[in-house]
């Protein structure tokens, strides 16, 4: 089963005009999406190895499978996760 981590920051102006795009396409394909704030979840933030934000992460049988960083365009999320 996949999942989606959407990691995010409220500073972030980036990350609150790409978060729509996120929550959209996960309802569209049926996803679990989980937003982490990387200000407050340190320890996701240190075991994904997150570098910049927004990156979304998708999971596999709670393995990473693909990683994406940066806005993108609803499209790109939707290839992302449904692969």
């Amino acid at each position: 089963m996949k999942q989606v981590i959407f990691f995010t920051a409220k500073w972030c102006t980036a990350c609150q005009s790409f978060k729509p795009v996120v929550e959209s396409v996960s309802k569209q394909v049926g996803v679990k999406l989980s937003n982490i704030d990387t200000d407050y979840d340190v320890s996701l933030v240190e075991q994904y190895n997150i570098k910049s934000v927004p990156t979304l992460i998708v999971l596999e049988n709670g393995n990473e499978i693909k990683r994406l960083v940066g806005s993108q365009p609803e499209n790109k999320v939707k290839e992302l996760i449904i692969g």
